[in-house]
């Protein structure tokens, strides 16, 4: 299946961007009456034929849609501090993506060592994942948010804030799965959370949960806890 990610399609008749055109024709050498495949990334899965082999400008004719292809029986939000060295965040959000995540939030804690991204670049990063797993469903990318003010949000489900600490009673994610399969996990940074921030996470309804006994890095914590909700509801 060859898979173009298609945002702004609206009707069955559709012009692939420049970039898309470029890898469709040139790099690809597909050519008029060729089969692919399109994804507004919010569920629909198009079937569509080329009829203009343009490679500026490829024109397709949408010949079937299929909507919520491929969609999961969970809700996943991670919020996860964004590493010191980025290629290791970029490589957590295309793992998540190929697993299966419904929301990112990059997370600024008190340890943090790395406080600002650039968003158009990590969207490309998910953007890619998505074409690459065959996925009709784009994961919503928000902006950065402080810790303290993250919390404090409503979510219907699950929380969760996987810590690192001994001294504070923690649960197997595994075996603190929520049941109404919605979820909502804290990954901190390098440092792990600082003791106020799990205090006012565990105020705020949050349950502190560990990944087992080894202590993973921040992109790890992160793959785990998304691996744990695909094996669990997806393959149950």
């Amino acid at each position: 299946m060859l898979l173009f990610y298609t945002p702004d399609i609206c009707s069955n008749n559709y012009v692939l961007s420049e970039d898309e055109s470029k890898h469709c024709v040139r790099v690809l050498r597909l050519s008029e009456g060729d089969i692919l495949y399109l994804t507004d990334g919010k569920g629909n899965l198009y079937t569509a034929k080329i009829v203009d082999a343009n490679a500026k400008r490829c024109a397709v004719t949408i010949i079937e849609t299929q909507k919520n292809y491929g969609a999961r029986n969970y809700f996943l939000h991670l919020a996860v501090a964004p590493t010191k060295n980025l290629e290791r965040y970029e490589h957590l959000l295309e793992k998540i993506t190929e697993t299966g995540v419904d929301e990112i939030t990059p997370l600024i804690c008190n340890h943090s060592e790395r406080r600002t991204i650039n968003p158009i670049r990590l969207e490309k990063v998910l953007v890619a994942a998505m074409k690459q797993s065959l996925k009709s469903f784009l994961p919503q990318l928000n902006v950065s948010q402080n810790f303290v003010d993250f919390i404090s949000q409503s979510f219907d489900g699950e929380k969760y804030i996987a810590c690192c600490r001994p001294d504070i009673p923690r649960e197997l994610f595994w075996n603190a799965l929520p049941t109404n399969r919605r979820a909502l996990v804290l990954i901190g940074p390098e440092g792990d959370f600082s003791d106020e921030e799990i205090r006012l996470a565990q105020q705020a309804g949050f349950r502190p949960v560990s990944f087992g006994e080894s202590r993973f890095r921040t992109e790890t914590a992160g793959m785990i806890a998304a691996f744990a909700m695909y094996s669990h509801f997806s393959l149950e």
